[in-house]
């Protein structure tokens, strides 16, 4: 609202004294009234709501049902296993996003700003958060903006509206400027906003709002408005936890009808029940999950990834769309010369850093005078530890360092002796310099106005007359760089001899005419060297790169261009064109779209709607406020934690440490390998239980004794699967083979491409060879007894105790040691077990060696043989189990199933 009103009626309406600012009894009132100038942030929770968040999963409603129906049939030590396990779960999700946020608050204390502020007549420096509204503030180059200023006097004064605007050229700022009603940040040239950068000259400022009322907390605003969506993870977890709830109540309902039908002990067919409802309930999963995704955090931290929500480690995996700022995500945000016109050529200048000009261009007659020209008329500074001023004039610095020239050293040889400051009226800059050879003065400047003053040229070493055709190449070599979107600037100098007035300067400064034309530099905010890599290898993987950014379109395009992203104009789509369509309009055009310029952050956020709307999984990548609601929108916000706001890093799912577009490729890599090893943990532990489900299911329709206790399959879901599940979590893969496949559908569930049959047909499998098991010693005792081997004489054996017994340790056993060997085909079901590299996942082979273990002390030690209700098995007996434990193996070598997410 200030930008349209003078600097008196801005300071008449903040009650503020512009030449000596507020009293501090005025700001203190001020500030007590209207809190400190932060942002708010409501980010942080409570170890009680974290909680809450781990334990909020319907697989985990299903285990504290399953917990609740033990503890009401006083099987104490069944609940307590099950309580233990949903607390481990909790346990570790609250850790792992305690770290995370230890990490972002650590990340934020790398940016306290303070403030130079008039109080009283007198300058004082306080912290930024002190700031009130009526506060007068001087900023100068390298400081940032603390709070949304409506300037009241600047020089020169430049600020980098990137974070806000998406533009990496600095705006130029006029306290005198008044807009017609009010605009949009990047038109407001007689105010400065909050976290901006300031990159040349001073200025003074009424402060206009503070916190949350600035441009960038109304951005932050928007972030409440966008919900926090489930990761597709989750909601397969969700259906899965669902799904095993009906199925456990289907099973009490059908065994109940059973128990009366068959005339049954209710109370038995109960406890069957429940066990039953156990063995539908993997119990281990939720931990193991967690736990997977808990490493693969620790391994991205390495490659400098901090995951803030665990989930989204999975969707990674899923991602086929990164949505990408420009300015400082795509692009280094600094501005680089990449062509020149000196000497009536055109050259490129190789390098992609502060390697410097090409030796061909320090060959051209005129390339000395040329750096030496851009390297003096200037205001920027660069040294060891800083750099200092608009990024044009440091991009032209360190085009003269490249071809061999010292600034300092050039500046001492030439020292500065008066200057005409640049005015975007005259777009032109003049300095002169006493040299070794007299007074010598530059001019740099726009080039249509620049080429107006000069009659003459300099080629070949020497100075000619500027012909007609000679200023017509200049103008078509500026327009072949302007229309690659490089910012463009012309050189001029003139030599000063005989009586030059040095009293006067510098009022004795000469008109700038007659001058003598040097060359042309054109620059642009080049892509990051990596960049190029990530965008084909995400092409190669199946993931689209979208651009998205607040520059202007051409810019844009001339960036996207050389990566891959865009080849042509019409892949490209203006704010402007948003606005005229609806969701409708731009659902229909948004996949043939890769490009968009001159956004606002309400936009990004429609285009990464409208791109999840047509069924992609998004990543949305930035580094600005500007960026915050799409990410927090986007399935995958992701972050930078170098040059990011602290607002962008808190709306995201995971921060880049080293804000290298490249590490998204890594990261996408390690999400494609998390969900296939996740997805083999869930279906190895399904397979099992639903083994477990056709075994128990199975003997009762048949009218058998239950060949498994509730405390056998509790043991086998807790101790023998669940290290082994895990083993296949952490398992190894290959991600330059992941990376060469597309991602998969976000709509693909557990089952999809083979897990079904996986499940269904091991299941089948495991259940089959525990009920051989189980049936094994009836079989023997009636086929020595010359009896037939029918239902009624089985279940007459099975009315004996220490038969029965006997019958359920062999089907336990065979029932545990059978998921063992399942586990270790479960690896790749691509693959022979004779190609695996076994002990490329150690993990594995002690989960087995161990799984086998404490399967035989149940059996042999005697306090748990008691606990457990086994018997005692002899050598013969182990060898028998053991063969028909292998069963499972045995099927993976004959028959080997492409399985998905390998």
């Amino acid at each position: 609202m200030y930008e349209d009103q003078t600097i008196r009626q801005t300071a008449a309406h903040l009650k503020t004294d512009i030449k000596n600012g507020l009293t501090e009894e005025e700001a203190r009132e001020r500030l007590k009234k209207n809190g400190p100038n932060v942002l708010a942030d409501d980010s942080r929770k409570s170890v009680l709501t974290m909680v809450f968040e781990q334990l909020n999963e319907p697989l985990i409603y299903v285990l504290l049902v399953a917990a609740a129906a033990s503890l009401f049939l006083k099987e104490v030590s069944d609940a307590l296993i099950i309580i233990i396990v949903v607390a481990m779960n909790a346990v570790i999700g609250v850790i792992q996003e305690g770290k995370a946020q230890k990490a972002l608050e650590a990340l934020k204390r790398l940016a306290s700003p303070h403030a130079l502020v008039l109080r009283g007549g007198h300058f004082s420096k306080i912290p930024a958060s002190e700031l009130v509204a009526g506060d007068l503030v001087k900023v100068t180059a390298g400081d940032q903006i603390p709070a949304d200023l409506r300037l009241v006097f600047t020089s020169h004064f430049k600020v980098d509206e990137s974070l806000l605007t998406g533009e990496s050229v600095p705006a130029g700022k006029d306290a005198l400027f008044l807009t017609e009603g009010p605009k949009g940040p990047g038109d407001c040239k007689n105010m400065a906003f909050m976290s901006t950068g300031v990159t040349s000259g001073s200025a003074m400022g009424i402060v206009t709002a503070c916190a949350m009322d600035t441009q960038i907390g109304k951005i932050a605003g928007l972030l409440k408005a966008t919900p926090q969506e489930s990761t597709p993870l989750q909601k397969r977890l969700a259906d899965l936890g669902k799904f095993l709830s009906i199925v456990a109540v289907t099973l009490c309902a059908v065994l109940f009808v059973i128990a009366v039908w068959q005339r049954r002990n209710i109370l038995e067919m109960l406890m069957t029940a429940i066990s039953l409802a156990v063995a539908a309930v993997p119990e281990g999963l939720p931990a193991i999950v967690t736990i997977v995704l808990a490493l693969s955090v620790s391994r991205m931290v390495k490659v400098n990834v901090i995951i803030r929500r665990l989930p989204c480690v999975e969707t990674l995996g899923a991602v086929n769309v990164v949505c990408s700022d420009k300015t400082g995500t795509l692009t280094q945000n600094q501005m680089m010369v990449t062509k020149v016109y000196l000497n009536g050529k055109l050259t490129d200048i190789s390098g992609t850093d502060t390697s410097g000009a090409d030796c061909s261009v320090r060959d051209i007659a005129g390339a000395d005078l040329f750096m030496k020209g851009f390297l003096l008329c200037s205001d920027a500074l660069i040294s060891e530890n800083e750099r200092i001023g608009d990024p044009t004039e440091l991009a032209l610095i360190e085009m003269a360092a490249g071809a061999g020239l010292e600034q300092e050293k050039t500046q001492a040889c030439y020292p500065r002796i008066g200057e005409i400051p640049f005015e975007s009226s005259r777009k032109m800059m003049t300095t002169l310099h006493d040299g070794p050879d007299g007074v010598i003065g530059f001019t740099k400047g726009s080039c249509d106005i620049l080429l107006e003053r000069c009659t003459h040229i300099y080629m070949d070493g020497q100075i000619q007359p500027l012909r007609k055709s000679q200023r017509g190449d200049i103008l078509k070599a500026m327009e072949g760089m302007s229309s690659r979107a490089l910012r463009v600037l012309a050189l001029a100098f003139c030599r000063y001899e005989g009586s030059f007035d040095r009293k006067n300067l510098p009022a004795g400064i000469p008109k700038e005419e007659g001058l003598t034309f040097l060359g042309l530099a054109g620059m642009i905010d080049p892509p990051r060297p990596e960049t190029h890599q990530a965008v084909r290898d995400f092409m190669k993987a199946g993931v689209r790169t979208v651009m998205i950014t607040g520059d202007h379109l051409d810019t844009a395009l001339a960036i996207a261009r050389p990566l891959g992203i865009a080849r042509a104009r019409s892949e490209c789509m203006s704010g402007s064109q948003l606005d005229a369509m609806d969701d409708d309009q731009l659902a229909s055009v948004i996949d043939s779209v890769s490009v968009f310029a001159r956004v606002s952050p309400e936009h990004k956020v429609r285009i990464v709607g409208a791109l999840k709307a047509q069924g992609n999984i998004v990543a949305m990548t930035g580094d600005g406020v500007n960026d915050a609601p799409a990410l927090k929108a986007a399935d995958i916000g992701i972050a930078m934690g170098k040059n990011g706001t602290d607002t962008a890093r808190s709306a995201s799912d995971m921060v880049l440490t080293d804000d290298n577009f490249a590490t998204i490729k890594k990261a996408i890599g390690e999400g494609r390998a998390i969900y296939g090893n996740i997805k083999k943990a869930i279906l190895f532990l399904l397979s099992s239980n639903f083994g477990e489900i056709i075994t128990m299911f199975a003997a009762v329709l048949l009218g058998l004794g239950t060949p498994l206790k509730a405390s056998h399959i509790l043991w086998i879901n807790l101790i023998t699967d669940s290290l082994p599940a895990l083993a296949l979590g952490i398992d190894k893969n290959d991600q330059h083979q992941l990376m060469d496949r597309p991602p998969r559908k976000a709509s693909e569930g557990l089952f999809a491409k083979g897990g079904l049959f996986v499940t269904l047909f091991y299941g089948c499998l495991i259940a089959f060879i525990s009920l051989c098991a189980f049936l094994t010693v009836p079989y023997g005792i009636l086929k020595s007894q010359g009896m037939a081997m029918t239902l009624q004489a089985i279940e007459n054996l099975l009315q004996d105790p220490e038969l029965l017994a006997r019958c359920q340790t062999y089907a336990f056993t065979v029932l545990g040691m059978s998921q063992l060997f399942h586990a270790i085909g479960m690896r790749n079901v691509e693959r022979s077990v004779f190609k695996m590299k076994l002990f490329e996942n150690p993990l594995m082979t002690i989960s087995v060696v161990l799984g086998f273990f404490l399967q035989f002390i149940v059996t042999e030690i005697p306090w748990l043989v008691q606990a457990f209700g086994t018997v005692r098995l002899m050598g013969y007996e182990w060898g028998i189990l053991i063969f028909l434990a292998a069963m499972p193996l045995a099927a993976h070598e004959l028959l080997l199933i492409r399985l998905p997410g390998k």
